[in-house]
């Protein structure tokens, strides 16, 4: 089983994935970007307000890719739990964000048709749910992806997701406790495992 996390930054995903990694020790934890050279370069992008939308998708879509080869293909060959904070989702949903004012026509949709003939759908995904002005104060606007406005566009792009596919979502209100959130994330991680 693929079990994605997905939300805007600061909205509590990444403790979530930590605590479930205490929780199920014998699943595989992954996460994208990943610590590949790959990851590297999305990372150096992430860091550059002037990075080129495409190219930046581009390299988040090879990051991408040898994750798949590397990790998630493998490790759900081997009958294992894959855990991924972060995956497709959040290309399409921050990248769509970010080629909103570039010539690519319904960057939502461009961006899914690049992934549809070699990604790995998730089995569930969890979604973060917060308000973008919360999350952008949680996250500390440290770079491009964290200010308000960007995340305003992206949480529209989450909500075409859920939209387009709502059995595999759950959606989880991060807006809570950090208690109240991880013993709501505990219960249903359980309850889609023992499904």
């Amino acid at each position: 089983m693929l079990l994605t996390l997905e939300g805007l930054d600061g909205s509590g995903k990444t403790t979530a994935w930590r605590m479930l990694r205490d929780r199920h020790p014998s699943a595989v934890f992954t996460c994208e970007p990943t610590d590949s050279w790959y990851g590297e370069a999305v990372g150096r992008s992430i860091a550059d307000d002037d990075a080129d939308p495409l190219a930046e998708l581009f390299l988040y879509t090879a990051d991408h890719a040898d994750h798949l080869s590397r990790v998630i293909r493998p490790a759900l060959s081997a009958g294992s739990l894959v855990v991924s904070d972060r995956y497709t989702d959040s290309r399409i949903a921050y990248q769509a964000a970010t080629l909103a004012d570039t010539p690519v026509d319904d960057p939502f949709e461009y961006v899914r048709r690049i992934h549809a003939p070699f990604s790995r759908p998730p089995d569930a995904t969890l979604y973060f749910d917060i308000d973008p002005e919360t999350a952008a104060e949680r996250s500390g606007k440290t770079n491009k992806f964290e200010r308000v406005e960007r995340l305003h566009a992206v949480r529209e792009q989450y909500e075409r997701l859920i939209d387009a596919d709502p059995d595999r979502f759950v959606r989880i209100d991060a807006t809570r406790s950090r208690e109240a959130v991880l013993d709501d994330v505990a219960a249903t991680v359980d309850r889609l495992v023992d499904d």
